[in-house]
Parts: C-alpha cells; structure tokens; sequence
C-alpha cells in the first residue's frame, strides 16, 4: 500500500504532460495505482453506450486518472505550488501545512 501526497478536495497544479500549468479540485484519489481524478483536467473521450431503450449513447468527455507524482498542491495563501510538511500541534494532533509559509492545508 502506497502513501499519496494529496488528498480528496485539495487544490492542485499540473506539472507536466498535455495540461501543464491548469487547476482544478482533486476529485478522487487512488493509492493502490498512485492516481488521482483532478476536475476538468486530462479530458478523455469514452464511447457509451445506451444501458436502457431510448437512452442516448454517444462519445461523451470525462476526466481520466493521472499519476500523483505530475501534480502539486496550491498554498490557500500564498497561491504557490507547495510541497506537504507535517506539524505536530500542542494536542498531539499531526497536521499538513505549506512547505513556504507554514498555512494549514
């Protein structure tokens, strides 16, 4: 079992590939393959068709898995791509913080 840096609703950026550059949500994260679903990035184009009569089939665009490794998370506060560093709190509590200006992810 393999550790994914983000995490389900974190804003991320593109590193490299086709959409360098673009932002977007994290919408699922899969760390058994190391891939996550980032909204409206790595658009695809996936053949469906009609599962009941009448119902429309067609080409329709969705979002396709990428590795985690080509994406990074933005700083809410700094609007900076960012690595995770871990703080411990005075409760005992482990918690993501930026890497540059210390803001709770």
């Amino acid at each position: 079992m393999s550790k994914v840096h983000v995490k389900t609703g974190d804003t991320v950026i593109v590193l490299s590939g086709k959409d360098k550059g673009k932002t977007g949500q994290v919408m699922a994260v899969s760390p058994k393959e190391g891939k996550v679903i980032v909204e409206k990035v790595n658009m695809v184009s996936k053949h469906v068709k009609p599962k009941k009569m009448g119902e429309q089939g067609g080409i329709i665009k969705a979002e396709g898995a990428m590795y985690a490794s080509k994406v990074q998370i933005v700083c809410p506060r700094c609007k900076k791509p960012t690595r995770v560093a871990h703080k411990f709190y005075e409760d005992g509590s482990k918690g993501r913080v930026c890497a540059k200006c210390g803001e709770a992810l």
